[in-house]
């Protein structure tokens, strides 16, 4: 599904990712591990293309991504739900009206919109706060929200950056069990984090980073440095 191809980047000559070499299968879940800087959001930034390559290739399904017009980067962010560590919510818009912007900016309709915003919402367990405003959840349930977010356009590909590094170890739980429901459903994901607890207990494949370069690549791996 995912395929890096010899992928480097470079901010103004300095290496931030190095011949960065892997695939991922169709309904995997990955965890992409390494100390600060080591170039994990970078990777995600690019697999969106909010970022572009230096060198190589990024493959989704069988489509170049690197070399995508600008036109057509909103069908693949419709592909890739990204939920990122600041929520990134709209302070002035309840739960709902959340959600159901990622709609309204893709030309969804308005049946549309009151179809599947509470079916998500319901996914995600906050089928019962839809009319609250951000500054009435706890981190962990705005977290949800913007997974909520991501997922609204059925995504092939979940990319989560650091989703729990603002919350406390209750909530840290109830997103990567959200993060493992949405997997069991089939949605690929991939999880960037440097909580090494997390790592261990989901014994999943691990993708370990280091000065942006791809030092190990294990199935049920664990958080080694």
């Amino acid at each position: 599904m995912i395929n890096f191809k010899s992928v480097s980047k470079h901010y103004n000559t300095v290496p931030v990712l190095r011949d960065v070499n892997f695939e991922i299968k169709q309904g995997e879940f990955i965890s992409l591990v390494g100390p600060s800087g080591a170039g994990k959001s970078t990777l995600i930034k690019l697999l969106i293309r909010e970022e572009n390559v230096t060198q190589g290739e990024i493959l989704v399904g069988e489509v170049d991504i690197t070399r995508l017009p600008s036109k057509e980067l909103p069908f693949l962010r419709r592909r890739i739900g990204t939920i990122f560590q600041d929520f990134k919510l709209l302070s002035d818009r309840t739960v709902f009206e959340n959600v159901a912007f990622a709609l309204e900016v893709a030309g969804g309709s308005e049946e549309r919109i009151y179809q599947d915003v509470p079916r998500v919402l319901k996914i995600v367990g906050l089928h019962d706060k839809m009319e609250r405003f951000p500054v009435e959840l706890s981190g962990g349930e705005k977290q949800r929200v913007a997974a909520a977010r991501a997922l609204i356009h059925r995504p092939d590909i979940i990319a989560a950056d650091e989703p729990t590094g603002n919350l406390d170890p209750l909530n840290t739980w109830e997103i990567i069990r959200l993060l493992i429901k949405i997997n069991e459903m089939g949605t690929t994901v991939i999880l960037a984090t440097h909580d090494k607890e997390i790592i261990n207990a989901l014994k999943q494949r691990v993708i370990t980073l280091k000065d942006g370069q791809v030092v190990r690549d294990e199935e049920k791996g664990r958080y080694i440095m």
